[in-house]
């Protein structure tokens, strides 16, 4: 009986965040107005994308791929900036203790990135760039993508096709596309 109900609520909870997820953002789109949290879990406040952004989408912090993944960011920013990049945000579905920890873990001499808990995944769902990783990360996830801005409209999109790769999303795949 009571793995009968767990498996119920399994697929409700499957269902419930399919339902809540939109259809994926492409170029063309505006980003969604969204309210982020960076420095404290009370505060936060408007995301504004001014200019050449790039947006990073990661399962979760201190996961294998994920710390794999954003080195290269952080050690290439300077190339980024002389391609006319003015902002790279990285996104997780952390709370913000756990990302200025992770930040501080990635780049201890300090970077300009700018990692963006977005602990109740409301971002990510409205990019419809979320998952259910309960499974394995216990609960709703942001797929991994690397959305690249002018301004609100989104320019390009590269989504991961499972979420441990990074191929499209890496900082060289993408510096390649601007």
């Amino acid at each position: 009986m009571a793995s009968a109900i767990a498996s119920i609520a399994h697929a409700a909870h499957s269902v419930a965040t399919s339902v809540l997820t939109h259809s994926q953002i492409s170029p063309g789109a505006e980003i969604p107005a969204c309210k982020v949290k960076e420095d404290a879990p009370d505060a936060s406040t408007p995301l504004v994308l001014i200019g050449k952004n790039i947006l990073i989408g990661v399962p979760g912090a201190f996961t294998t791929p994920c710390n794999a993944h954003l080195p290269g960011f952080i050690s290439a920013f300077d190339e980024f900036k002389a391609k006319g990049v003015s902002a790279i945000y990285v996104f997780a579905v952390n709370d913000v203790f756990v990302m200025k920890a992770w930040k501080a873990h990635l780049a201890p001499e300090g970077t300009p990135i700018h990692f963006i808990a977005d602990d109740q995944g409301a971002f990510v769902r409205a990019l419809g760039l979320a998952f259910d990783a309960t499974p394995l990360l216990g609960g709703l996830r942001s797929k991994r993508f690397t959305i690249v801005t002018e301004d609100n409209k989104v320019v390009s999109a590269f989504v991961e096709a499972a979420p441990p790769n990074v191929t499209v999303t890496s900082a060289e795949a993408v510096l390649k596309s601007l």
